[in-house]
């Protein structure tokens, strides 16, 4: 069996192997192709790749290529781990946010808008490739902004698409670390989008633990978020829902006090991760390594190997199973349309994920997503058509953005910026 992964020079690809060896005997991979447009940290990923195989008997071969067709050809699995315009354009859209005196984050107001703009055309491309030469393999997206990327393949091709983060699994684990039990046993009733849900209540073994569990997480609210303010209001936030939210609602529940810790850094998250990257790729050019280092942890990105090969294992031996991930909706969320992607527990199996009917979100959070999901449903028809009208008609629905004049002014220099990135569409 083909395991593929585009954007196989990231920094994450030792994880998401280091995930896969333990778990053979249930995904009977043969061959991983990893796929880059980053010759240099393509090879030294293969390599290193390789030399993780070796220690465990070679239980697959690894190959390197700068061909989307050729790395997909005949995959079971096309994994996407992609970021258009490298570590650089995440750097861009953080300090774009920032001068327009608004949030400047990956996946959230106008940085995620940015990279949906300029990710969507790539990851309909790798899809368009998958239903030429792979039309039943299974595109799984980890890519941001993982809702929106997925909803893109679902509405502009006929591949089956699952997306996927690592938040839902992380949460999981936490609960599991206080409260005992395995991942089957332990059951979140989660609602929402990617990066905006909230868990409405939390089962160990079948028993509602929900209280105990809040209480435990805003115990350690500071492991979540470090800035006191920001701590703070999304405690109140939680002891007056009810719920638990999701660590990205800290830019729509606490956005002034966000906004200020971001302008006193002396440098942005993305150019953090520049100097993680610089250390993790000399470790991984080492011969001698043959394991995921520590410092990869640094990295983010938590149980992502966990979350991948749980849905993969989940779709190839059809178990049926119960698991959180970015997919069509089809009536699972009442007053959301069937065509959108949502982040709800779906069941899986041999013919990909399936939503589970859920209860109607309340009114306070409904109003966000409904907000959020009609922004995301226009970005994703701006990436495609290359459409301005549609692309400041999203950025004007978020509540992140600057005013109607502001809204006008940042597409334009947004669009400028990722020229580079555009061209073919709205160029």
């Amino acid at each position: 069996m083909k395991l593929t992964v585009i954007g196989g020079g990231s920094s994450y690809t030792p994880e998401l192997l280091d995930g896969l060896f333990s778990r053979l005997d249930k995904i009977p991979v043969s061959e991983v192709w990893l796929m880059d447009r980053n010759p240099e940290r393509l090879a030294i990923n293969r390599a290193f790749a390789a030399r993780m195989a070796e220690t465990h008997g070679n239980p697959f071969t690894v190959h390197a290529t700068g061909d989307l067709r050729e790395a997909v050809r005949d995959a079971r699995y096309v994994v996407t781990q992609i970021r258009v315009g490298g570590m650089q354009a995440r750097i861009n859209d953080e300090k774009l946010g920032l001068r327009h005196g608004i949030v400047g984050q990956e996946t959230t107001g106008v940085g995620g808008f940015a990279c949906a703009l300029r990710t969507i055309p790539r990851i309909l491309e790798v899809a368009h490739a998958m239903e030429d030469l792979a039309p039943r393999g299974f595109l799984v997206n980890f890519t941001n902004p993982a809702g929106i990327n997925t909803e893109a393949v679902l509405k502009h091709s006929t591949i089956r698409t699952v997306g996927l983060c690592n938040v839902p699994i992380g949460m999981i684990m936490e609960v599991i670390k206080h409260f005992g039990g395995e991942v089957p046993e332990v059951e979140l009733d989660y609602v929402g989008l990617n990066h905006l849900s909230w868990v409405r209540k939390f089962s160990v073994k079948g028993e509602d633990v929900t209280q105990a569990v809040l209480d435990t997480f805003i115990e350690h609210a500071a492991e979540e978020w470090e800035v006191e303010e920001v701590r703070e209001n999304m405690i109140t936030a939680m002891r007056r829902l009810g719920m638990f939210c999701n660590y990205y609602l800290q830019y729509f529940y606490s956005t002034p006090s966000v906004l200020a810790s971001l302008r006193a850094k002396p440098c942005t998250r993305g150019e953090e991760v520049v100097k993680v990257e610089e250390t993790l790729f000399a470790k991984y050019r080492d011969p001698e390594l043959k394991e995921k280092p520590e410092e990869l942890g640094k990295r983010g990105g938590a149980h992502y190997s966990t979350a991948a090969f749980l849905l993969v294992d989940a779709i190839e031996n059809n178990r049926g199973s119960r698991q959180i991930v970015c997919c069509r909706n089809n009536g699972a969320i009442p007053t959301f349309d069937d065509d959108v992607s949502v982040e709800v527990p779906a069941i899986i199996t041999s013919e990909g994920a399936k939503a589970i009917p859920q209860a109607a979100p309340a009114p306070v959070i409904r109003g966000l997503m409904q907000n959020i999901k009609a922004y995301e449903s226009l970005a994703v028809e701006a990436a495609v058509r290359g459409d301005r009208k549609a692309a400041f008609e999203a950025m004007l629905l978020h509540p992140l953005m600057p005013d109607a004049n502001g809204c006008a002014a940042l597409l334009e220099e947004l669009l400028e910026i990722n020229r580079p990135h555009l061209e073919g569409t709205f160029f």
